[in-house]
């Protein structure tokens, strides 16, 4: 029994120390395990002893498994950095993109509030009465917005020409606009 234990110790510092030193070196492991357990010496002189023979056939197998699973670790590594320079990429695509919409609607809406700011001069320049006569034809929000752009004089000159029930409903729509931008 004690001659067993001997050899069962020293078979397994003959994996375990090389083993800590590849772990230590930071190497890879399945090179290890496949080249010890492929040596013809492993069992040299121990065939006599069958737990010898059933722990290094035991051993065999589990390198040939750890040499496996290395395998399969280095094959989804290879994946999961394809997948992430996949991702990358389409991350900045997606930002360019992004970029160029933002680009896009800043330019519209800048050209939206030049359209809006010629109308108010225009409005600014008519008659009051024929400013509301124009105003009264357009939808409220829109007329509202002219109104709350245009000088504060021209405006109050354009409801007070504006029929009541209208001005009213141009004094909520510019009150409206109002709270909504606040």
């Amino acid at each position: 029994m004690p001659m067993r234990r001997s050899i069962l110790t020293m078979l397994t510092l003959a994996f375990a120390v090389p083993a800590g030193a590849a772990l230590w070196q930071a190497q890879d492991l399945s090179r290890f395990f496949a080249a010890s357990a492929s040596s013809g010496d492993l069992l040299q002189g121990c065939t006599d002893v069958p737990e010898a023979v059933a722990l290094a056939t035991e051993l065999r197998d589990r390198a040939l498994r750890i040499e496996r699973y290395m395998e399969a670790l280095d094959t989804r590594k290879a994946e999961i950095a394809t997948a992430e320079a996949a991702l990358k990429a389409r991350a900045t695509e997606l930002r360019q993109q992004k970029s160029g919409i933002q680009s896009r609607r800043d330019g519209a809406s800048q050209a939206v509030r030049e359209d809006i700011d010629r109308l108010v001069a225009v409005y600014d320049q008519m008659k009051p009465a024929e400013a509301a006569a124009v105003l009264t034809n357009l939808p409220p929000d829109f007329a509202a917005e002219i109104l709350m752009r245009v000088q504060p004089e021209n405006g109050a000159r354009i409801i007070a020409s504006v029929e009541p029930r209208q001005a009213a409903l141009l004094t909520a729509q510019m009150g409206a606009r109002s709270v909504r931008n606040d």
